[in-house]
């Protein structure tokens, strides 16, 4: 805090405080917002489509398919290929008690390269799998 005093007759003490630190301190927290921001993001980025009847997804996630708009292929955040894509479900859901996949596909995604990946998905014994969409807002959309 810093202080100002006259040594004049009759004269107050003025005080201002120094808000030079406080400001170092504000920079260096919009600084690291600006950082973990981008971070926060999880799963493999795709522009999911939209749909009027959702449910929340589950938080607890034992296996997801991510397919991106160029075609490739995740599961859980791990590159994949047709090849490679049964067996990493098979270990995706190992400790699983249910044997559920959930498909991110970029809405962009053609049809055709989601139902070449479904004998892969048969083989690795799933049971159930869902489509994960963003919710459809409003009737303009």
């Amino acid at each position: 805090m810093a202080m100002k005093v006259d040594t004049g007759k009759g004269s107050d003490v003025q005080s201002e405080p120094n808000v030079v630190p406080l400001c170092d301190v504000l920079l260096v927290l919009l600084i690291i917002f600006m950082v973990m921001t981008p971070l926060i993001q999880q799963g493999v980025d795709v522009e999911l489509p939209t749909a009027i009847n959702t449910i929340d997804q589950p938080e607890n996630v034992d296996a997801v398919l991510y397919i991106k708009r160029d075609g490739s292929i995740y599961v859980n955040e791990q590159p994949a290929t047709e090849e490679t894509l049964q067996m990493m479900l098979e270990e995706a859901l190992i400790t699983a008690s249910e044997r559920k996949l959930y498909l991110r596909a970029d809405q962009e995604v053609e049809y055709g390269i989601i139902l070449d990946l479904i004998p892969y998905i048969k083989e690795a014994d799933i049971e159930i799998m869902g489509i994960i969409a963003e919710k459809k807002t409003g009737s303009g959309e």
